[in-house]
């Protein structure tokens, strides 16, 4: 049996693990406003946010090509400051994961700001902690098991995108085929081996991250109150 390039599956892992760093960055503080508001558009950025869960992905990538390419403004700044296009680069496939992954971290998050309540916060208050150290000491820490299930999801999830990556990247070897794509294009060109080694590669990793997160719920149970 041939062994197949392993580059797609490294440029897979790297895609996945710079879009979880970036979307615990930016969904964070999102998903807990999102927790906290009542403000009337808190439904119309729900809806945004889910997004991705109902849309084809044809339909994002598609939609994601039209704002990124050179010719757009978003594409022409990226090209003023860097030289490079964000269309079939690897920093495009960074931004298209980012929207396409933002569901699967920022709606476990939500989830867990919820389920932490307004009591604990306001018990810290009370005790004169500011509120970025009410958050810190109180509610990241209530809310383990929820940024555990969202950095998994996000990360497995990006490691399985194919549409979107497809439409915004394309197929370059070393620059934007990612595993999921690479995998397709054994499947096309009859090289089954190779397509059956990637497919047991991801079936087995994405089994065993999931066993880690159900042993990991089950092992550190959340206690609210």
């Amino acid at each position: 049996m041939t062994m197949p390039d392993l580059g797609p599956l490294w440029l897979t892992l790297s895609l996945a693990l710079v879009t979880t760093v970036i979307l615990l960055a930016l969904g964070t503080p999102f998903a807990w406003w999102l927790s906290r508001t009542r403000s009337p558009l808190k439904p119309w950025l729900e809806a945004v946010t889910a997004l991705p869960l109902v849309l084809p992905p044809t339909v994002i990538g598609f939609y994601l090509l039209i704002a990124l390419n050179p010719t757009a403004p978003i594409g022409a700044f990226w090209v003023s400051i860097t030289g490079d296009t964000l269309t079939f680069s690897f920093a495009g496939l960074v931004v298209a994961s980012i929207f396409y992954s933002l569901p699967f971290m920022v709606q476990p998050l939500q989830s867990a700001f919820e389920a932490v309540g307004r009591a604990p916060m306001e018990a810290a208050a009370s005790l004169r902690a500011k509120p970025i150290d009410a958050f810190f000491s109180v509610a990241v820490p209530m809310s383990a098991r929820g940024f555990l299930t969202a950095s998994v999801l996000t990360f497995t999830h990006t490691i399985g995108e194919f549409g979107v990556v497809l439409m915004v990247g394309g197929n370059i070897p070393g620059r934007t085929k990612v595993i999921s794509i690479a995998i397709y294009e054994h499947v096309e060109t009859l090289r089954y081996a190779e397509a059956h080694m990637l497919s047991a590669i991801l079936l087995i990793f994405s089994f065993l991250v999931l066993v880690f997160v159900y042993a990991a719920n089950k092992r550190y149970p959340v206690h609210v109150g």
